[in-house]
């Protein structure tokens, strides 16, 4: 096991042009208890809503499967089952990839008709030793048996995955700067210029920037789905966020020692707890008057944190940034930025004052201003479930 090292995993998805609905899934779901994370990248056929269900469906059995640690072949079975072939195009209903890493490091990916997967090591793409194992019960494909192509290897840190559906590999068909399709070659070494540009890059920045690069080819009006997974295997980032004032007054030297002592970026959101902050630090607290005309309240500038901003408001509004999900990509007032912050970084910490603040406590009061209770849970529920973050909460 190492505990110094963590799993980060995310992606990016673009659906067809003039779909209102993608025809690929992601999922990804982390296991504590395990320490592992397992994530799905289906492909129904076509595009629409129908090839949305059937990805759907195919991803959902194959992230339960694999978190049961039930056979990928049984699982690809099972799933092929389930969707019987195409009779028109003689070809699979769904294809898919699995991945299922360890925080050991250890790796296993199962892919069934997908594009192989890319890993770059030291900044350069790798090749990875795979076994092609005919599925227990062989389904008619196309006059041909099914194949799931299986990989198990470890990770070394820094090492990154990444994983497509065809509508990368395929992007600019019939175009003069890729008439074949840009294809894997072409995305792993423009995967490997974007690592060895920014070696800090995020899973879901290169996910972007490759996701992006294949919608060039098309005039960014994309011909098929897209969806780009990067799995990144490195030391962990931590951020820390403070909000609220401690029940009790004498605590608050307390919760600015856990604040000033913490090893990973830092956060406030809330004016009277960054006021207890540079109270007790000892430290000033400059409004940021250039944001004054922003929707939100300005953010504030302390030394030795990355982000002052208010709380009830700005934590609402990153409700929202977080649910919308491609909007989180926006650099532009506080929530936009806390967005980025928390997105950027693996295992959240949330220090949280349990003091009830009497401004908050008016009948006309909008709920959101219950940013302690509701709205911490949902930004921890999100970070965990849709994103597949870490959390972890101490009350003051």
């Amino acid at each position: 096991m190492s505990p110094d090292r963590f799993v980060e995993i995310d992606y990016c998805q673009s659906r067809k042009h003039n779909q209102a609905v993608c025809g690929d899934l992601f999922a990804a779901r982390r296991h504590p208890e395990e320490k592992r994370v397992v994530a799905v990248l289906a492909d129904g056929l076509g595009s629409g809503v129908k090839a949305g269900v059937l990805a759907t469906l195919t991803g959902t059995i194959a992230l339960r499967c694999a978190g049961e640690r039930i056979d990928v072949r049984r699982t690809a079975a099972m799933i092929m089952d389930i969707l019987p072939v195409c009779k028109e195009r003689k070809i699979a209903y769904c294809t898919f990839t699995i991945v299922d890493a360890e925080q050991s490091g250890e790796i296993r990916v199962a892919e069934f008709e997908n594009p192989p997967f890319v890993l770059l090591r030291d900044g350069r793409p790798q090749s990875v030793e795979s076994q092609r194992v005919p599925l227990k019960r062989p389904v008619a494909n196309g006059g041909r048996e099914a194949f799931l192509n299986y990989s198990r290897f470890n990770l070394q840190e820094g090492d990154r995955l990444i994983f497509f559906s065809d509508g990368a590999t395929q992007a600019g068909t019939g175009n003069s700067a890729a008439p074949l399709g840009w294809g894997r070659q072409a995305i792993a070494e423009f995967a490997a210029e974007g690592v060895n540009g920014d070696n800090h890059i995020s899973a879901r920045s290169l996910a972007c920037k490759i996701v992006r690069r294949a919608l060039s080819f098309d005039g960014f009006k994309a011909l098929d789905d897209i969806t780009v997974g990067v799995v990144h295997y490195r030391r962990p980032r931590h951020l820390l966020l403070v909000t609220g004032p401690p029940l009790a007054a004498e605590n608050d030297s307390e919760l600015a020692r856990l604040a000033d002592g913490f090893s990973g970026r830092r956060v406030v959101c809330g004016g009277t707890t960054a006021a207890i902050l540079a109270r007790e630090l000892k430290r000033s607290l400059r409004v940021n008057h250039e944001e004054i005309e922003q929707t939100l309240p300005p953010t504030s500038c302390m030394e030795g944190f990355d982000l002052v901003a208010e709380g009830a408001l700005t934590m609402a509004a990153l409700v929202g940034r977080l649910e919308e999900g491609e909007s989180a990509e926006a650099e532009g007032n506080a929530a936009d930025r806390l967005a980025r912050l928390l997105l950027d970084s693996d295992i959240v910490h949330f220090l949280v004052g349990t003091k009830v603040n009497d401004a908050h406590q008016e009948p006309d009061s909008p709920v959101e201003m219950d940013i302690r209770r509701n709205v911490i849970r949902r930004i921890r529920r999100l970070l965990e479930e849709k994103y597949c973050k870490e959390t972890r909460l101490r009350l003051i």
